[in-house]
């Protein structure tokens, strides 16, 4: 029986969204992953507590503030590299 690759989590994609050099919005993410606003900004404050170093980018004049990963605490596992240990 073969088994079938598992899809990215939302945790994942969240991740890989917040690395882009530009970073994500509150309101892209929530519409990406089909969260809540509120659960977006619950899972920026997980992603914190989980070691990643979050910040946040205020928008000038009428743009929202972006959110992006800058650095990982050392031995924090990001959930693509989990995936990736989990598959071998």
């Amino acid at each position: 029986m073969t088994q079938t690759p598992k899809s990215k989590t939302k945790k994942a994609q969240l991740v890989q969204m917040l690395r882009r050099k530009t970073g994500a919005d509150v309101g892209a993410i929530s519409e990406k992953l089909g969260w809540q606003p509120h659960t977006t900004r619950a899972a920026l404050s997980g992603l914190r507590k989980a070691g990643f170093n979050v910040i946040r980018d205020d928008g000038s004049g009428n743009q929202s503030p972006r959110y992006r990963i800058v650095a990982q605490a050392p031995g924090a596992h990001s959930p693509v590299e989990k995936a990736t240990e989990d598959a071998r």
